[in-house]
C-alpha cells in the first residue's frame, strides 16, 4: 500500500471505530469536514497523551488533536489493554492542522519541547513501551523532515543523552475512550496536579528554560 494514502487511512480509522456515544471525537470529525482551509495530519507518541494533546492543541494552524494508540497490532484496544504494556500501541495523538499556517517541519521541531526524547523506556512517571515516543510519518518527505530535524536537535547540545525518539511509518490509529479527549480542561486540576508531579513540567522548564 502506497504511504502516500496513509493520511486519509488514518483519519478514516479514527473516525470509523467510533463507538456511538463518543460525541468528543464525533466534534473533531465534524470541525475537520467544515474546516475552510487546507488540511494535513501528523502523528505522535510523546508519553502521556493528555499532556501532548493540551501541548499540541495550543499551537496555531491546528485544527484537531484526537488521543489514541498507534504502533500495535491490536485492533480497536482499550485504553486498559494499552497500559498493561501487551498491545504494542504507543500512547500518540492523531494532529490535523493547516499547512499554510504551520509547516510539518515547525511542528515536528515543536514537538521535540514537550517531552524528553532521550528517555527509551516511557515518560517522566509513566514508565513502559506504551508511554514511550515516536514520530510515525506517511510519506518519504515527512521521514526525511523529521530526520532533519532530529539530527539538529541533536547537534544542538540541548540535551547531553542521544536523541533516541524512533521515525516510524505510520500504521492505524485507534482513538482513545470519551474520557480521555481533551481530558485537561475536563479535569483541569487533576491535570495540573498529574502533570506537576510526574516532573514533565519540572524537566521541560530545566531543558527548555
Amino acid at each position: 500500500m502506497p504511504l502516500l494514502l496513509l493520511p486519509t487511512i488514518l483519519i478514516m480509522t479514527a473516525c470509523s471505530l467510533l463507538p456511538p456515544d463518543n460525541q468528543d471525537i464525533a466534534a473533531k470529525k465534524q470541525t475537520i469536514e467544515t474546516y475552510n482551509g487546507p488540511t494535513a495530519e501528523a502523528l505522535f507518541a510523546g508519553g502521556c497523551f493528555w499532556c501532548t494533546e493540551a501541548d499540541v492543541e495550543k499551537l496555531d494552524g491546528v485544527i484537531t488533536v484526537i488521543s489514541g494508540f498507534s504502533g500495535g497490532d491490536e485492533a480497536d484496544p482499550t485504553y486498559d489493554q494499552v497500559a498493561s504494556g501487551n498491545t504494542g500501541h504507543r500512547e500518540s495523538v492523531l494532529v490535523t492542522y493547516d499547512p499554510s499556517i504551520l509547516s510539518y517541519r515547525e511542528l515536528v521541531d515543536y514537538f521535540w519541547t514537550i517531552f524528553d526524547p532521550t528517555d527509551p523506556d516511557g515518560q517522566f512517571a509513566d514508565r513502559g513501551y506504551q508511554y514511550s515516543g515516536a514520530i510515525f510519518y506517511t510519506s518519504m518527505e515527512e521521514m526525511q523532515i523529521a530526520e532533519e530535524s532530529k539530527a539538529a536537535l541533536q547537534a544542538s547540545g540541548r540535551f547531553s543523552k542521544p536523541i533516541i525518539t524512533p521515525i516510524l511509518p505510520a500504521m492505524n490509529f485507534y482513538p482513545a475512550e470519551e474520557y480521555h479527549q481533551d481530558y485537561y480542561s475536563k479535569n483541569p486540576i487533576r491535570y495540573r496536579f498529574y502533570r506537576r508531579g510526574s516532573g514533565r513540567d519540572r524537566f521541560l522548564e530545566e531543558v527548555w528554560d
